[in-house]
C-alpha cells in the first residue's frame, strides 16, 4: 500500500522560506545572501522560491509585513486580557518568544532588514505603511491601558506611540552598533523610567 504524500501548502512554504532566509541573512549578511542559498536552506529548489517571490527584495518585504501582522495580533491578544499597563508589560516580558516569527525572535535582524529596504527610495512607502501600523498599535495600547487605569494625564496616545516607537527602534539600532554598552533590556528600562517621570507609574 503506497503512502499518501501531502504537498506543503503555500503558507507552509513561505514560512519555511522566512525561517531559512533569516538564518542565511544572519550568517552571510542580507546583501550577500543569494536566492539559491535561501532556497537550499529551506530544502527547496530555486523554482520553488520563484513560485512564491519574484525577488529577494519581495521576500524581505513579505517578511517585514508578516512580522508586523503577527506582532499586532499578539499584542492585541495580550491587551484583551491585560488592560492595566503594568499587567500588560509583565505579560509582554513573560511571552514565549520562541513561538514568534524570525524577526520577532531577532530584533537586530529586523532592524537590519528595515535599513536594507530603506536604502531604496521607491520601497520607503511600504516601510511607512508598516511604521504607521506599528504606531497605531502602540497608540491603541496606550489609550486602552490609560482607560483601564482610570487616568489619561493629558497624554496624547498618538504622540506617546511615536515616542515609544522611536525609543524601541533607537535602542535596537544602538544595540546593533554597540551591544557592549546597550543592554538587551534597555528599551523596557527606558519605558519604566519614562513612566515614572511622567507620573504614569504607580511607584
Amino acid at each position: 500500500m503506497s503512502r499518501v504524500r501531502t504537498r506543503p501548502t503555500r503558507d507552509d512554504t513561505r514560512d519555511k522560506l522566512f525561517e531559512a532566509a533569516a538564518r542565511v541573512f544572519e550568517q552571510e549578511g542580507i546583501g550577500s545572501a543569494s536566492i539559491e542559498a535561501i532556497a537550499a536552506a529551506a530544502g527547496f529548489t530555486r523554482g520553488a522560491f520563484y513560485s512564491n517571490f519574484k525577488s529577494k527584495d519581495e521576500l524581505i518585504i513579505a517578511m517585514l509585513e508578516d512580522h508586523v501582522e503577527q506582532s499586532i495580533r499578539r499584542n492585541l491578544d495580550i491587551l484583551a486580557e491585560h488592560t492595566d499597563l503594568d499587567d500588560f508589560i509583565a505579560a509582554l516580558k513573560s511571552m514565549d518568544r520562541s513561538r514568534q516569527d524570525p524577526l520577532g525572535r531577532s530584533p537586530l535582524l529586523h532592524m537590519e532588514m528595515i535599513l536594507y529596504v530603506a536604502r531604496a527610495e521607491k520601497r520607503r512607502p511600504e516601510l511607512a505603511k508598516r511604521l504607521r501600523a506599528r504606531r497605531k498599535l502602540i497608540a491603541d495600547i496606550v489609550e486602552t491601558t490609560l482607560k483601564g487605569n482610570g487616568r489619561n494625564g493629558g497624554l496624547n496616545p498618538s504622540w506617546a506611540a511615536s515616542v515609544v516607537l522611536a525609543l524601541e527602534d533607537g535602542f535596537r539600532l544602538h544595540r546593533l552598533i554597540d551591544p557592549e554598552t546597550t543592554p538587551a533590556d534597555s528599551f523596557m528600562r527606558a519605558i519604566t523610567d519614562l513612566r515614572r517621570r511622567t507620573g504614569l507609574s504607580p511607584d
